[in-house]
């Protein structure tokens, strides 16, 4: 196993340019409000996860293995890509309108995760602020196929440019409708339970501490940064003003994280990976 090489991707790749900016909590709960909106998609979660239990879990365990396909050796990436592989190949849902029993790992499940957490990622980082041109963003969306092929999907069947993202929502949109599983979702999202520790003292018998507000203020940039059918599907949340409201908070939001010592806000893998392109660049 080679332990010293830069993975999928690299330093010179746009993902790692994207994926450096920790306004990408906005865009990972941004891409949760889309895949609620998928009936099979959210049938799928709602019948084989724990999310409501254990939302903090799901989200560490989410989160490590996208920095694991971003940051980590392609050897690392390729075993996280078969673990889930092979956890998806054992689950099972049903259709909630059909009754029919699906496979999770369905191509057109897969696809429809890939593209909302890709196109989520690049378009936040971009309206929050960070310089991307046409090319680097039909560029990022190229480079993820390969994370697309991590997960069972083939990567000639994922869309790899702008263009073809937007054909692809324009394609599968007939298929989105707002569930009573899909607004349950939203509602668990804009205000999941806090760690205790981040809340208030229990004697308080309240949980609307810093932490709640803030989290209140970053789902509600998540929602705004929908685009306009999907938030029509959520019944028109939000003023006329949200889009661009929604532009502003995350770009304040993105200054306040910048200000943010790199230590504290690049994780293990993020920090490895670039200790090691530093040794091969040097060696």
């Amino acid at each position: 196993m080679d332990t010293e090489d830069l993975g999928l991707f690299g330093p010179g790749s746009v993902t790692w340019k994207v994926h450096e900016e920790p306004i990408l909590i906005v865009a990972g709960l941004r891409s949760l409000y889309l895949q609620a909106l998928h009936p099979r998609a959210m049938a799928g979660v709602a019948q084989n996860s724990n999310y409501r239990t254990d939302a903090w879990g799901r989200l560490v365990r989410t989160a490590t293995y996208v920095g694991t396909t971003i940051y980590g050796t392609t050897a690392e990436a390729e075993a996280a890509g078969r673990r889930l592989r092979t956890r998806h190949a054992r689950m099972r849902a049903t259709d909630p309108f059909t009754g029919e029993e699906f496979r999770v790992d369905e191509p057109e499940l897969l696809r429809w995760v890939h593209v909302t957490e890709v196109e989520s990622f690049v378009s936040t980082a971009r309206r929050a602020g960070l310089a991307l041109t046409d090319d680097e963003v039909d560029g990022y969306y190229t480079e993820q196929r390969r994370s697309a092929a991590l997960v069972g999907l083939d990567p000639d069947d994922v869309p790899g440019t702008a263009a073809e993202v937007a054909d692809y929502y324009r394609n599968v949109r007939p298929q989105l409708r707002m569930t009573r599983e899909a607004a349950e979702t939203a509602v668990f999202l804009t205000a999941p339970p806090i760690p205790w520790k981040l809340s208030l003292p229990a004697r308080v018998g309240l949980n609307l501490g810093p932490p709640r507000w803030a989290y209140f203020g970053i789902a509600a940039t998540a929602l705004g940064m929908l685009p306009p059918w999907a938030l029509r599907l959520y019944g028109g949340l939000g003023l006329p003003t949200t889009a661009l409201s929604a532009d502003l908070s995350a770009r304040a939001l993105r200054l306040a994280l910048a200000a943010v010592p790199r230590r504290y806000r690049e994780g293990p893998l993020q920090q490895a990976a670039k200790e090691r392109a530093a040794r091969l660049t040097a060696a």
